[in-house]
């Protein structure tokens, strides 16, 4: 009797931040199954990392998110690939490829793939192609670097093993039979069981949570809101008719205390235009008063599943649309227009949408979708003809994301209070349509007196709370001023019961008169005796950059200071920075880089390396955004 060969599978891991890792991964997955070989998809911890060795071949899609930092979810991964034990051969039978997702205007660009790439060679894994790395400042995304690395890894495959793919490696079709069936199912109800009797907070919550499971991987963290904020102060910072639009705003906890420390960000989940979730409903013809549940079609295979979720109360549809689908502010991404065509009856809509999936149309896509930043309901309009499945839609809108804020305020100094500094974002797309960013915008809108319950979920930021023994020296140019404003709060609480180390702080922003952010709480804490006052070692400096014909920026400020940080760092401070991710950073890296040189006497080289060693002694921290 001859045994039949055990069909090989290709398994592919993701760890997802955003949700890009998730969509590349499975991207992946369509087209290995489209070539005929089974494929398993997880994020990377549903896996079981003693099992690698066992793997034949392993495709790793990672993001980096911050300051070259892993996902949440490939941490305990990470910790385990670290082990001392794991010798040079332990993955000496395995295949893999790694395709990283980031952002090249941040330092340690593609850092988590890159590393991951290293570890994994070291313990004796066979790189089938070399790393790809996906940048989101290419032109057309990480896709720029996807669509040519996936061609490259077909076929390097098909060449290690032609069994793997049945179908040849070229295999792509846009045959309406073999089309991927949606993950999702629905079922309707006919009215809301169960809901009649819930109180309005506790509803929304369940709500929020029965909506916000059914994604998995694309939204990281918990699905349940840790409370819910009200607004209690909304005003401006910056001056009226200047170049942006920063905002103080104050919330309260309604629901549940508030509880974080300084230097913690708050994730908060906006609320959508009415009219733009009202004409979504309407032009996919959807019933917006009926009830329904979703959950994965597949429960068996779904290891990220939980049954509980899906018990829930069902949730009106227009609720569920509200609370989990980015409507009319993200944009689709090319697997959406790929299913679209399936459903366009008009045939100039079919070849267009066929034309923009395809990777000869990636470019065009581009310039129609990405970079106009054209929502779902927009595209929706543009091809009047396509009538797709709710299921369908459920899965590819992309899903509303909390936006995350540092968290501006002391706890001890406002409990059950929590403070943001927020710059409204507006800008304009290349064919002049004005553009805003979804949470700002609606935030700045936000009335105090209407107390619009705002879910909101807190987190670890990359600034942890310092002990009052600890020199600081602060650098936070515009709103990278906010996590330092609780930090000097939370200082000058604690210098009323005894000692407490300096603080340095720099700012910086365009103009003293415009967008002087928080000047008289910094000229307060300056004053005789504050924390940043000269006489208790400390100092307050900021940079206007455009008050004067030569631009002036935080770190021209940190070099004529250059004698008192010094001191400062030879007695054991941190170092914070904060702020835009594009140049600042390593222009403030660098000027602490000359400024050890020159005060410390000692080389360029050697400099380098101390600040090196105070970032791996955990007193150099950096949070930045693009």
């Amino acid at each position: 009797m001859v045994m039949e060969e055990k069909a090989k599978k290709l398994l592919i891991l993701y760890a997802s931040e955003t949700g890009n890792a998730i969509d590349a991964a499975e991207r992946l997955g369509r087209e290995g199954e489209r070539r005929g070989c089974p494929v398993s998809l997880l994020s990377i911890d549903d896996f079981d990392p003693s099992s690698l060795p066992e793997q034949e071949i392993v495709i790793f899609v990672v993001s980096t998110t911050g300051q070259g930092d892993n996902p949440d979810s490939i941490k305990v991964f990470w910790k385990f690939l670290l082990q001392r034990s794991l010798t040079q051969n332990w993955l000496s039978r395995v295949n893999y490829a790694v395709f990283g997702l980031g952002d090249s205007s941040y330092q340690k660009y593609n850092f988590v793939a890159k590393k991951l790439d290293k570890r994994l060679s070291d313990l004796g894994a066979t790189a089938v192609v070399e790393r790809g790395l996906g940048d989101d400042q290419h032109p057309s995304g990480y896709e720029g670097a996807l669509d040519p690395w996936l061609s490259t890894l077909w076929k390097a495959l098909y060449q290690r093993d032609p069994k793997l793919f049945p179908k040849g490696p070229e295999l792509m079709t846009s045959n309406k039979s073999l089309m991927d069936q949606p993950k999702v199912q629905i079922t309707y109800h006919d009215v809301a069981e169960g809901t009649l009797s819930i109180p309005d907070v506790k509803l929304l919550e369940m709500q929020i949570e029965s909506t916000r499971f059914i994604l998995p991987g694309k939204l990281s963290g918990k699905y349940r809101p840790d409370c819910f904020l009200k607004m209690v102060k909304n005003e401006p910072l910056s001056k009226a008719g200047c170049r942006k639009d920063v905002r103080h705003f104050e919330f309260e906890a309604v629901s549940s205390v508030s509880d974080y420390e300084v230097g913690d960000v708050v994730h908060i989940l906006p609320g959508q235009d009415a009219a733009a979730v009202d004409a979504f409903i309407k032009r996919c013809n959807l019933d917006p008063e009926s009830y329904i549940r979703v959950q994965p079609k597949d429960k068996e295979n779904d290891q990220s599943y939980d049954l509980r979720n899906a018990l829930k109360v069902p949730v009106r549809l227009k609720t569920f649309v509200e609370l989990a689908m980015d409507v009319a502010s993200a944009s689709p991404r090319r697997y959406f227009f790929e299913v679209m065509s399936y459903f366009a009856s008009a045939e100039h809509e079919k070849e267009r949408l066929q034309y923009f999936a395809s990777p000869e149309g990636r470019d065009d896509l581009y310039e129609y979708n990405q970079k106009e930043r054209r929502t779902v309901l927009e595209v929706l309009e543009d091809f009047p003809s396509v009538q797709m499945p709710f299921e369908w839609l459920v899965q590819l809108v992309p899903p509303l994301k909390t936006r995350a804020f540092s968290i501006s305020s002391s706890h001890s100094a406002h409990p059950n209070q929590v403070h943001l500094t927020v710059s409204v974002v507006s800008w304009t797309t290349p064919y002049n349509r004005k553009r805003t960013g979804l949470c700002s915008s609606w935030l700045a809108v936000l009335d105090p007196q209407k107390s619009v319950l705002i879910p909101a979920w807190f987190q670890k930021g990359s600034l942890p709370s310092p002990s009052p023994s600890l020199p600081l020296i602060l650098v936070g140019p515009g709103t990278g001023c906010a996590p330092f404003r609780g930090f000097v709060e939370e200082r000058a609480l604690q210098s009323r019961s005894g000692s407490t180390a300096p603080i340095l702080f720099f700012f910086g922003c365009r103009n003293e008169e415009n967008d002087f952010l928080y000047r008289d709480f910094w000229l307060f804490h300056s004053q005789k005796g504050g924390v940043l006052s000269e006489e208790k070692g400390g100092g307050f400096f900021a940079a206007f950059s455009r008050d004067q014909q030569q631009k002036v920026y935080v770190q021209h400020k940190m070099r004529e200071q250059s004698f008192k940080i010094w001191n400062l760092l030879t007695e054991g401070a941190a170092v914070y920075v904060a702020g835009s991710a594009n140049k600042m950073p390593s222009d403030v890296l660098l000027a602490f880089e000359e400024i050890v040189s020159k005060e410390g006497g000692v080389p360029k080289e050697a400099a380098v390396r101390w600040l090196r060693a105070l970032e791996k002694a955990g007193k150099y921290h950096v949070e930045a955004w693009s």
